[in-house]
C-alpha cells in the first residue's frame, strides 16, 4: 500500500490547504481526458483515492493512527 501523503507529494504536517493545492496539480496532469495515458490513469485513481482520505480530518486522523508504524 502507497502512503498518501508521498502520493500528492506533500508533508505529514501539510495543512488542508496544501492538500488540495497538490490535488488539483496533479488531478490536472493526470485527468483521463487530458492524459490518455494507462499509466496516468491508474495514478489519477491513486492521487484521487489519498486526497478523499486525507482531505477528511476524522479519515485523515484514522489513517495516521494506523500509519504511526511506518518510518
Amino acid at each position: 500500500m502507497s502512503d498518501h501523503y508521498e502520493v500528492l507529494g506533500v508533508a505529514r504536517n501539510a495543512t488542508q490547504d496544501e492538500i488540495k493545492k497538490a490535488y488539483r496539480k496533479l488531478a490536472r496532469e493526470l485527468h483521463p481526458d487530458v492524459n490518455p495515458s494507462p499509466d496516468a490513469q491508474e495514478r489519477f485513481k491513486h492521487v484521487t483515492h489519498a486526497y478523499e482520505v486525507l482531505s477528511d480530518p476524522q479519515s485523515r486522523a484514522q489513517y495516521d493512527q494506523g500509519d504511526s508504524t511506518r518510518s
